[in-house]
């Protein structure tokens, strides 16, 4: 089965929905926030922030490198550090998505989106190991 990029693999919301519950975790709101403003349970959301907290020092260096690779100008300014490696993470995942914008034009290109094809969908899933792009 092939899986949209609009989606994450094992997860019933679209990458976007995720998406802004990380993003919102790494401008300091809890899960219980969190899962109000999204109208979603405080479970569900609980797992996604855990699971990515999990590996956010891997999604950082990753999206960090396709960053780099997709730069067009060899100087690109890499997003400032964030209060932990959580926020790190999230900022080069908007970092790189930016960069595949500009590097094909692709002015429609959501954040999220862009994370789960490089993920593979895997972004959340038990054993996402990273490969070549």
């Amino acid at each position: 089965m092939l899986l949209p990029v609009s989606g994450l693999s094992r997860r019933a919301d679209v990458a976007e929905v995720i998406g802004i519950a990380l993003e919102m975790k790494a401008a300091g709101a809890g899960h219980r926030t969190i899962a109000g403003r999204l109208g979603r349970p405080e479970t569900t959301v609980r797992g996604w922030l855990r699971r990515f907290a999990g590996r956010a020092r891997l999604v950082a260096g990753v999206f960090t490198a396709h960053l780099v690779a997709l730069a067009d100008d060899p100087s690109v300014a890499l997003p400032a550090p964030a209060v932990d490696v959580f926020g790190d993470a999230v900022a080069a995942v908007i970092a790189a998505a930016m960069a595949v914008r500009s590097r094909f034009l692709v002015v429609a290109a959501p954040v999220w989106e862009v994370a789960s094809a490089v993920s593979r969908g895997l972004l959340l899933a038990p054993a996402w190991l990273p490969s070549a792009w």
